[in-house]
């Protein structure tokens, strides 16, 4: 009756290696939400960082037309890539504003000048206050803002060409 016991063990050990091999092949999604969907934006106010534009404060929101918040920086491959993107939004008649994280006037402008320039209004957080206010866990990431400041949506990372149907998508749906 006792000859069980001298398999236990090994049976533990067994289930240990299930567990974790489980993990190996099914990793967790490690996507930073931020908590503030659903809820107004943060009261904020940046200066501008690009010649010519103005900086960008959470009032810009509140204007009765739904907008996109591209939070992003010159130093980010993964901004460059989605570049094209919100120059496709832009041509579509999507308004979006933007909050450079820890850059430079110089840097921005060189940024905008290779990729292109959607951006209406681009607001400077050297110091990623802003940033963490809105629950963002890095570059870039967008959100969409409906007329009243309300953050209707977040798109995490950068934004593919089979992401703009959604983010339209997003945006009309938050009229």
């Amino acid at each position: 009756m006792k000859r069980w016991l001298v398999w236990l063990p090994l049976c533990a050990f067994g289930v240990v290696v299930a567990v974790i091999a489980w993990g190996l092949w099914q990793p967790a999604d490690r996507t930073v939400r931020s908590a503030l969907v659903g809820r107004a934006l943060p009261e904020f106010t940046l200066p501008g960082i690009a010649p010519g534009k103005p900086g960008l404060a959470s009032a810009d929101f509140r204007q009765g037309t739904p907008r996109l918040l591209n939070v992003f920086a010159s130093w980010c491959v993964p901004c460059i890539a989605e570049a094209p993107q919100l120059m496709t939004l832009k041509a579509a008649g999507v308004p979006i504003d933007a909050i450079a994280i820890k850059d430079t006037p110089g840097d921005i402008a060189g940024f905008l000048a290779r990729n292109g320039d959607p951006y209406a209004r681009i607001g400077s957080d050297a110091h990623s206050r802003v940033q963490l206010a809105l629950g963002s866990s890095g570059v870039p990431e967008t959100f969409v803002i409906d007329g009243k400041g309300v953050i209707r949506a977040q798109h995490v990372g950068d934004i593919r060409p089979d992401d703009v149907p959604r983010l339209l998508q997003a945006l009309a749906a938050a009229k």
